[in-house]
């Protein structure tokens, strides 16, 4: 027969939601992935996300950097959000930071401030397999945030928008739409329909104080002295950027030019927040390690740089629990460690603990995801079809490490639909336990077939 018309002898449910109806769901609610925000799949975007959980480590954020004033000279700049337990990954930070930083962009931490700061917020994560080694494909990867968060786009728009008021004050814009009005202001053709020539624009633009020590290399400032009209994009900054020479070229447009134009456009400092920070210095050489910290400093703290100067970049480091040992050395020599220390000996603001989740937490998150996924006429208990004794097993089995918890409500889901079963009691929990570790001792082995990872074995032999 043609391969055009056989058939697999199974095909798909048409209708997902008859499968998990027992159960009072429409979908398997519990991812079995890591946290990718790019996904469309809201399990593991981090868009599912029980804010109580962390309440503690986002008040200490927000008190010791977002609400403290950028003016302010002795502002922390750095800081450090550190696993307390060396269960290994999966205890929920990388879903801390996306929320956090959804959090600071809604409002640009106007709201969270008291309007003292407007600060934006960018996600960045090292390459896998150490390609993230230099300081320079560090910054490589900063830039990239940046400038695929949409914010120099927006900087433009907001330049354009104030010259406006001041070169055309007859000319009235409709601001109730931002994201179109981002779009509008940045389109030449935009602004000459309605009378509005770019050029002059500019003319206003680079009156700004802070664009007065720029460059012309600089786009913003590229075709100030130029015969050509060019129109200045955000995707003009993109190409210069690819085409500057690594170290100091690339770090003054960093942590200068960029500055001084966020300023120029209204705000007065921004947040880098770095996931899976461990994947730098875990590739790195002896004197790659060293000089990381080093040239880290210069551009946060003491270097040549804008950045420097008004401490604008306030850099967070997401840290595993063995990462400190790993670094220490370096950060020691670099300096680093003094202004910023990793295991400061009292309580230090920089450093925000993120600790593991307590029984109540891991009902909370079970629920949240649950939630998400009920049908609109769910009337019953708020854990079906998990008993609370079960959640507690699967909790103790997973050492309460998220995303093994996650993923061990997924298998057990799926598990007790095929059995027939109508609810997933501890019996039924210890008995799959039984399965795939073939005994339960008192400790709970794991329901998550890999192991954790050692991490304080990691960073000591990595000394």
């Amino acid at each position: 027969m043609s391969k055009l018309r056989r058939k697999p002898k199974k095909q798909q449910n048409v209708d997902l939601e008859a499968k998990y109806q027992r159960f009072a769901l429409t979908e398997n609610p519990f991812p079995t992935s890591p946290v990718n925000k790019d996904s469309t799949d809201r399990r593991i975007n981090g868009k599912i996300y029980e804010a109580d959980i962390r309440s503690k480590e986002y008040e200490k954020i927000e008190t010791a950097f977002l609400r403290v004033p950028q003016t302010d000279p002795s502002h922390l700049r750095l800081g450090y959000i550190m696993d307390t337990s060396y269960i290994g990954r999966g205890n929920g930070k990388s879903a801390f930071l996306v929320n956090l930083i959804d959090r600071i962009n809604q409002e640009y931490c106007l709201d969270i401030s008291d309007d003292l700061n407007k600060c934006f917020a960018v996600y960045v994560t090292p390459e896998s397999g150490g390609r993230t080694k230099t300081f320079d494909s560090f910054v490589d990867l900063i830039f990239e945030a940046i400038y695929s968060s949409g914010i120099i786009a927006l900087s433009l728009a907001s330049m354009r928008l104030d010259a406006i008021a001041e070169a055309y004050p007859d000319v009235k814009i409709d601001e109730n739409d931002e994201r179109k009005l981002i779009t509008f202001l940045n389109s030449e053709e935009w602004l000459r329909e309605r009378g509005i020539d770019s050029r002059k624009l500019m003319d206003v633009i680079w009156k700004n104080e802070f664009l007065q020590k720029i460059p012309d290399v600089f786009p913003l400032l590229s075709s100030r002295h130029g015969l050509l009209d060019i129109f200045i994009s955000a995707e003009s900054f993109q190409t210069a950027y690819q085409n500057l020479k690594k170290g100091r070229e690339k770090l003054d447009f960093v942590f200068s030019y960029l500055v001084q134009m966020f300023m120029a456009s209204g705000f007065n400092g921004a947040y880098i927040f770095v996931d899976d920070f461990e994947r730098i210095p875990d590739f790195q050489s002896g004197r790659q390690r060293r000089d990381f910290p080093a040239e880290l400093r210069s551009v946060l703290l003491d270097g040549p740089y804008e950045n420097a100067r008004y401490g604008f970049f306030n850099m967070f480091l997401v840290l595993h629990a063995g990462v400190p040992a790993l670094i220490s050395e370096a950060w020691s020599s670099s300096g680093l460690d003094q202004r910023y220390p990793l295991s400061p000996k009292i309580a230090s603001p920089h450093l925000i603990p993120f600790e593991k989740l307590s029984r109540e937490h891991v009902s909370l998150l079970i629920k949240k995801y649950l939630d998400e996924y009920r049908g609109d006429s769910f009337s019953g208990d708020d854990l079906t079809p998990f008993t609370l004794s079960a959640i507690n097993i699967i909790a103790e089995a997973n050492e309460y490490n998220a995303a093994k918890i996650l993923r061990a409500c997924s298998a057990l889901i799926e598990k007790s639909l095929a059995d027939g079963k109508d609810n997933i009691d501890e019996d039924f929990v210890r008995a799959e336990i039984k399965k795939r570790e073939g005994v339960v001792t008192r400790e709970e082995p794991s329901l998550d077939d890999s192991s954790a990872t050692d991490l304080m074995q990691k960073a000591t032999n990595g000394r």
